[in-house]
């Protein structure tokens, strides 16, 4: 898989994304301060969102249009989407705001509306979020970009993941990311069931973790378990408040999660066992040294040959194999033994 020239796999570095999702609060030149912030933390993208209030929901205060669980409890829908969007017509900046800054940009369209923007801006990737995930018309729209399309899979069953993923195709998307998102606000570590990613992963898909945790450890423990990307949402200043400021992080704590991943990624290592001559540190352990003089033919004995200190040598399971047979040359006392040193 392949979003604006980075290539995005098990066998690359993670792909960090840093969701602004609403913590511009409503405000252009804030939303650009994130982007240019959240290129200066090292990550490799910045996510946004292209919706309004009307494509969601409608303004009711009917008991069932009133949000239930924090941190928005007591908001009815629309209330909320009215807060937390940008308007659209903001969007061509926010892509302008990325290329200068040197990121790449792409966003979570709610509608087809949004989708048909975001197509005129050459959004290079797009995201669906958790709880659009059975809008097949919105899967159908987003398919039909032919661009990458990353899934959140929070409030999905695996039916649920397995028919989205055939409404994509079936539509020409070709490249599919499945991201693990246990969606809590924030989310402990406890709910986060991070060996999930395996069945993602045995879908055939890049898999991922879009994180609500506060810390580091879920998405850590997510790149052990093969996750090729990271997302987090991301804030200028938590004290600055929002919706989502309470489980965002700050650029100094972004930063630190693009380091902690790619140094967990890096830890993994190629898989390979070594051979002694690549295990680090072989050099210090032991193996066959000539520890008495001794003369070309002659036989070599316990008193000629031991295994000591540095490696440098034969191994030293090589020792019954060594004993009895002659010198091929003068060996001195201190001299690593060597195949071509016996007959």
């Amino acid at each position: 898989m392949e979003i604006d020239g980075r290539s995005i796999g098990r066998d690359q570095h993670p792909y960090v994304i840093a969701e602004i999702s609403n913590n511009h609060l409503g405000d252009l030149d804030r939303a650009c301060r994130l982007i240019e912030s959240a290129a200066g933390t090292g990550a490799d993208a910045v996510k946004i969102q292209t919706y309004d209030a009307d494509a969601l929901t409608i303004d009711s205060d009917r008991p069932e249009f009133i949000v239930q669980t924090p941190p928005w409890k007591g908001m009815n829908y629309y209330q909320l989407y009215r807060q937390i969007a940008l308007p659209e017509e903001h969007t061509a900046r926010l892509f302008r705001a990325a290329r200068d800054s040197g990121i790449t940009l792409f966003s979570s369209p709610f509608d087809e509306r949004a989708v048909e923007l975001l197509r005129q801006l050459d959004c290079p990737a797009y995201k669906i979020a958790s709880f659009e995930i059975c809008d097949d018309l919105l899967l159908q729209a987003v398919a039909q970009t032919g661009r990458p399309v990353i899934v959140s899979t929070g409030i999905a069953s695996k039916a649920d993941i397995k028919e989205s993923l055939r409404v994509l195709r079936a539509h020409g998307a070709r490249d599919v990311a499945l991201m693990h998102c246990v969606s809590e606000y924030p989310a402990a570590a406890a709910e986060m069931n991070l060996r999930a990613l395996d069945w993602l992963s045995s879908l055939g898909c890049p898999a991922g973790l879009s994180d609500h945790t506060l810390g580091n450890l879920a998405a850590i423990v997510a790149i052990a378990r093969g996750a090729s990307l990271i997302e987090k949402h991301f804030t200028l200043s938590r004290a600055d408040g929002g919706p989502d400021a309470s489980f965002s992080l700050e650029p100094k704590q972004f930063a630190s999660l693009v380091r902690d991943v790619r140094e967990a990624w890096e830890a993994l290592g190629d898989g390979e066992v070594f051979s002694r001559a690549r295990r680090p540190g072989a050099e210090h352990g032991r193996s066959l040294f000539v520890v008495r003089d001794v003369a070309a033919g002659e036989p070599l004995t316990a008193q000629h040959v031991r295994a000591i200190r540095p490696g440098l040598g034969l191994p030293p399971r090589s020792l019954p194999k060594v004993i009895g047979r002659r010198a091929r040359r003068d060996l001195a006392r201190g001299e690593p033994l060597r195949w071509d040193d016996i007959e």
